[in-house]
């Protein structure tokens, strides 16, 4: 078991976020796509719900605790598709953005962050912003997943 360093939580922010479903078939959000596709009227439409997907299988993929989400105003571009996915049962849900920091370090390094999370992993559930030293932190009121 590493050692874990001495760190905070800052709050950054609160955010509203539309929760995914529980769904553990890539073939369901793929499913998805084909949904959502004829709500787009452009190519960047079209890539930003490549990527959108593309996220979701990663996410299912990761067997993660935590609920994918992403925040609403993420979602905009899908337009009437929003409501789509709301008739799909996704959730809006209030997530809270915090970002861990180590007391001294500027950007904490990714060895100093991963016995962190797995502390944090065991606390509360949440959800790691890309690479970054963000996290989404859900209700405690959600399924764990």
């Amino acid at each position: 078991m590493q050692a874990v360093k001495e760190f905070r939580l800052t709050l950054v922010k609160q955010d509203k976020h539309l929760r995914l479903p529980t769904v553990t078939s890539i073939i369901v959000v793929q499913n998805l796509y084909d949904i959502l596709f004829q709500y787009l009227i452009d190519p960047d439409q079209e890539s930003r719900l490549k990527q959108l997907i593309a996220l979701m299988e990663l996410h299912i993929k990761s067997k993660s605790r935590a609920p994918f989400s992403i925040p609403m105003e993420e979602l905009e571009f899908l337009g009437e598709g929003l409501e789509e996915l709301k008739l799909l049962n996704w959730a809006e849900v209030a997530v809270t953005v915090f970002r861990v920091e180590v007391p001294g370090e500027d950007e904490p390094a990714e060895e100093d962050l991963e016995p962190i999370f797995d502390l944090l992993e065991e606390l509360l559930t949440f959800k790691r912003v890309g690479d970054s030293d963000l996290i989404y932190v859900y209700p405690s009121r959600l399924t764990m997943y």
